[in-house]
């Protein structure tokens, strides 16, 4: 099964390269990115996984709307993206679960930090999903994590994808910069490893991030956004539909893989 998941958020990205953006554009940019994810999954009738902030799901109340009809999960991406309290855990829960009249069980930390996981269990969350077990400079070193899923304090952990022996990571970076040919088999090498992929995005990657002085991105961050996203998405999942995987939720995921594995 291949866990596809978007973390919808305040587009707040510029400020980690030294950009301000205004609150209007950072909740317009993630809009309009959400809205193209949500015509691929349209287009390819798969359900896919949304780790929503509250702020966001506050803004955006017509497009959570639509995700919930059109029958995708919402998960918990805390309260705001920029700030964290351990009261976030419990109160952005019950916000988004109110708001979409859904039950929310999983939950992700913003920017793949740690978060002490008595918490998580205490608010009421089934499974998180805030490990990327490899290591970046300058974010995290998980090489101690293992790197598919396992329980810790109760909580089942379901990291993202990393490939076998090496593990290099297939987040949204890996997949603006690597050739899709090869993206594509290092994501086959790990279905079959693995039996499950789980790998995440973001909206404002489905918008156009080349304007240099406005955003002061990297090349390899705005690399392959906007239109070149979409299509490139679009040619990801038609490739692995081709081979008979299937996309599902976390929640789908946790009722039957999980359960057959016990």
């Amino acid at each position: 099964m291949i866990l596809l998941s978007f973390d919808i958020e305040e587009f707040d990205m510029p400020f980690e390269y030294g950009r301000t953006i205004d609150f209007s554009e950072q909740i317009s940019v993630s809009k309009e990115g959400t809205k193209a994810i949500l015509k691929i999954l349209r287009k390819n009738n798969i359900k896919a996984t949304f780790f929503s902030t509250v702020i966001f799901a506050q803004n955006a109340p017509e497009l959570l709307q639509e995700i919930v009809n059109d029958g995708h999960e919402i998960a918990s991406h805390t309260y705001y993206h920029s700030t964290f309290e351990v009261a976030d855990l419990k109160k952005s829960k019950l916000a988004l679960e109110q708001q979409t009249a859904t039950k929310v069980t999983g939950f992700r930390m913003p920017r793949m930090q740690p978060v002490d996981e008595k918490e998580i269990y205490k608010a009421g969350y089934t499974y998180n999903s805030s490990i990327n077990p490899t290591y970046l400079p300058g974010r995290y070193n998980n090489f101690n994590k293992p790197r598919t899923f396992f329980y810790e304090q109760g909580v089942l952990q379901i990291p993202a994808s990393v490939t076998p022996i090496i593990r290099f990571p297939l987040f949204w970076l890996t997949f603006h910069n690597l050739n899709l040919k090869l993206y594509f088999w290092l994501c086959q090498w790990t279905l079959k490893t693995d039996g499950y992929l789980n790998i995440y995005f973001h909206p404002w990657e489905f918008t156009d991030l080349n304007n240099k002085e406005k955003y002061n991105f990297p090349d390899y961050v705005s690399r392959n956004t906007g239109t070149k996203m979409s299509n490139k998405m679009d040619l990801f999942i038609t490739k692995m539909k081709r081979k008979k995987h299937h996309f599902g939720t976390f929640q789908e995921f946790i009722a039957t893989k999980i359960k057959i594995n016990e």
